[in-house]
């Protein structure tokens, strides 16, 4: 039988502001009760249920009431409506040192924070080597807090969190502090946590870290819970709702409907007209929705200013396969129509596995590859091309379009996520575990 670990059922939080610490004054002591605050709504009927196991991420715009959310997870605040039960003891790395007495030592704290979650002190001092262990701060750990940086502070919250012996663990973007050894080495917890069937909650705007480690996904936006499903399908709705346009108007919906002229067992011939056809600039015809590698569950990022018409995957010569060797060279084609000038747009491409995690991805920006100015109305061709060193199995292709905001990604014109899908395989047993391959060289030392 599935075990609830936690249930919010109808939650809304609702919080008075005012205008300065005089109005709030003011308003306890009108003798006729006048108001001077003006209401917040926070959450507005959060409902939904995380069973015991699970790893839920959950995702949201700054001040879309994510942290709010925790905090009545972790029973830090209360919901003005609605409830929240939680089975079993949580623990909650919520915002860096919370509950740390800075004139206190590391150690001193340890205790102190143990006690707060309910374990004795003697049960507490028998965790603090590993506690300790876990941290790996050095002398720090009995220096006082207050001398420790960011970085530190994450490491002894972190290192208590998980060695409180927890049913549920919450991680409120705590960990975007620390060091990469220190965040591989969360992320095995995180993966000895969920063999031993403890249930974990994190905020994270790492989207990859979403997609890779959690069983599901919630999407929070103005204190409303509009999305809540799996890892993948969440993000793209995440990055359509920060990216994407204001109205729906521009966003193009899935091509179920619309037919694929091209189907399996291309001639030399065909192939080579199909080639030909997305050359010809005169050819204007979205086509994009007819490959056999076309995924029409993609998310599509589309302002209008530039329309990625067609792509190609090509494969050792061949147009459009959905099967893709390994060891082979593949070529990513990108045809685009500039409905307005774009001064050295960037272009770039990314390769994903099936649950969403980014084996590779770059662009012309990333890569210094100058991109000269394109005019109005022109219809222009790009190429990426890689050796493909992937292990067998299902990847997805993302494509786009951007012009330069400064950031090595670009102000997003058309971008098409998981618009290409393709199988790789090998043709003998599989030569090493993982998704790519490095090319090791073993030698016998000796």
């Amino acid at each position: 039988m599935t075990k609830i670990a936690l249930s919010v059922l109808g939650v809304s939080k609702r919080y008075r502001l005012f205008a300065s610490p005089q109005e709030r004054v003011k308003e306890a002591l009108h003798p006729f009760r006048r108001t001077y605050h003006r209401e917040f709504w926070a959450l507005r009927n959060i409902t939904f249920e995380i069973v015991q196991g699970e790893t839920v991420g959950i995702l949201g715009r700054n001040g879309s009431g994510k942290s709010t959310l925790l905090q009545l997870i972790c029973s830090v605040s209360s919901p003005t409506f609605g409830s929240v039960s939680v089975n079993g003891r949580i623990a909650a790395l919520l915002e860096l040192g919370a509950g740390f007495n800075p004139q206190f030592t590391g150690r001193a704290n340890v205790i102190l924070s143990g006690t707060i979650m309910g374990v004795p002190r003697h049960e507490m001092l028998k965790r603090l080597p590993a506690i300790e262990a876990f941290a790996d701060v050095g002398h720090f750990f009995d220096q006082p807090v207050k001398t420790y940086s960011s970085g530190m502070f994450v490491r002894v919250a972190f290192a208590v969190a998980i060695n409180v012996d927890p049913d549920i663990l919450v991680i409120d973007e705590a960990l975007a502090v620390g060091d990469a050894k220190f965040q591989h080495k969360c992320f095995q917890k995180f993966a000895e946590f969920k063999r031993a069937g403890k249930t974990i909650i994190v905020v994270s705007h790492a989207l990859d870290m979403i997609t890779a480690h959690c069983d599901r996904a919630l999407l929070i936006d103005s204190g409303h819970l509009i999305s809540d499903g799996g890892p993948q399908e969440v993000v793209d709705q995440y990055i359509k709702l920060v990216f994407g346009p204001a109205a729906d108007d521009n966003v193009v919906p899935a091509a179920a409907d619309i037919a694929r002229t091209t189907e399996p067992g291309h001639t030399s011939a065909e192939e080579a007209s199909d080639f030909a056809r997305f050359c010809d600039e005169r050819v204007t015809e979205p086509y994009a929705e007819r490959r056999r590698t076309y995924n029409k569950n993609e998310t599509r990022l589309h302002s209008g200013e530039v329309e990625i018409l067609d792509y190609i995957v090509e494969v050792n010569g061949a147009v459009d396969t959905p099967t893709v060797p390994q060891n082979s060279r593949v070529s990513v084609w990108i045809k685009a129509k500039f409905n307005r000038a774009v001064v050295r747009p960037i272009i770039g491409f990314s390769v994903k596995s099936m649950n969403g995690l980014i084996v590779y991805g770059s662009n012309t920006f990333m890569q210094r590859i100058p991109v000269e100015h394109v005019a109005a109305g022109a219809v222009k061709r790009f190429q990426f091309s890689f050796m493909n060193n992937l292990n067998a199995g299902d990847y997805f292709i993302d494509i786009g379009v951007a012009e330069p905001d400064g950031t090595t990604g670009g102000r997003p014109l058309d971008v098409r996520r998981s618009v290409a899908h393709f199988t790789v395989v090998n043709s003998g047993p599989p030569a090493f575990e993982g998704l790519i391959d490095l090319r090791p060289h073993f030698s016998a030392a000796g």
